[in-house]
């Protein structure tokens, strides 16, 4: 799970935070996902040894989303990733979320950046008052006249 917010530990470094994310899992594999990770956001590597405080916005999300891949999981939960981040970071935000998930790793998205996440979503699922208001295919949502109006103002 990758929470609202990043919720780093501003104090470590991007090698501890990242590390941290794959507590539970034992030290076995923690080296070789670690090396995935930095693959997926090379960026990183060039951090690691600085503490994620000082970390721009983008910089600090790749670490949390970085920590939630370093559990090894079947299903990664991301909660508002574009959250804070200006329209370049975003896009490519979700150019990397749109990688992770094709690399074969189900993504759960939770996102008010509907236009955004319906481009890169293979079905999605519009939440109105903690009811299912919509739900299909992203290709199909998008097209959806009720869609347009109520939730993207178009």
């Amino acid at each position: 799970h990758v929470p609202e917010g990043r919720k780093l530990f501003p104090n470590l470094t991007v090698r501890d935070n990242l590390e941290l994310g794959s507590y539970r899992r034992g030290k076995n594999n923690r080296s070789v996902n670690l090396e995935k990770v930095l693959e997926i956001f090379p960026k990183l590597s060039e951090r690691i040894s600085q503490t994620a405080g000082t970390l721009s916005g983008g910089e600090q999300q790749m670490v949390a989303i970085g920590r939630g891949l370093m559990g090894d999981p079947r299903l990664l939960l991301l909660d508002e990733p574009s959250l804070g981040l200006s329209p370049l970071l975003v896009e490519q935000m979700f150019e990397l979320i749109k990688k992770i998930n094709d690399n074969g790793l189900t993504v759960l998205l939770v996102e008010q950046n509907v236009t955004q996440s319906l481009s890169i979503a293979d079905r999605a699922y519009v939440i109105e008052e903690g009811s299912i208001a919509i739900s299909g295919l992203s290709k199909d949502l998008l097209k959806n006249a009720e869609l347009k109006k109520s939730y993207l103002g178009l």
